[in-house]
C-alpha cells in the first residue's frame, strides 16, 4: 500500500511540476508577448487542479510516512518554486 501511494505521489509531483513549468515557460509568454490569454486560462486551470491534488497528496504522504512539519513545509514550498517538485522527488527517492 505504501509503495503504491509513493508511486502516486511521484506521478502527481511530476505532473504538477510540469504544469507549472508549462504555465511559466509557455502560457505566460504567449499571453504577454502574443496577446493570447487563452493559453493561461487553459493551462492555469489544469495547473490549479494538479496543485490541489498535489496538496492532498502531501497530506496523505505526511500521514502515512509520518513526515515532520519541516518536510511538510518543504513539500508545500516546492510547489511554488520552478522545478521544486522534481527536487523534492529526488530527495525522497534518495532517502528511500
Amino acid at each position: 500500500m505504501k509503495q503504491s501511494v509513493r508511486t502516486w505521489f511521484r506521478w502527481i509531483s511530476y505532473l504538477e511540476g510540469a504544469s507549472f513549468l508549462i504555465l511559466l515557460g509557455i502560457a505566460m509568454p504567449l499571453k504577454y508577448m502574443f496577446d493570447t490569454p487563452e493559453a493561461v486560462a487553459v493551462t492555469g486551470g489544469i495547473h490549479g487542479f494538479l496543485f490541489s491534488i498535489y496538496l492532498i497528496a502531501i497530506v496523505v504522504m505526511a500521514i502515512l510516512f509520518r513526515w515532520k512539519i519541516m518536510r511538510i513545509a518543504g513539500a508545500v514550498l516546492a510547489a511554488f518554486l520552478p522545478f521544486g517538485p522534481f527536487v523534492l522527488e529526488r530527495r525522497l527517492k534518495a532517502e528511500g
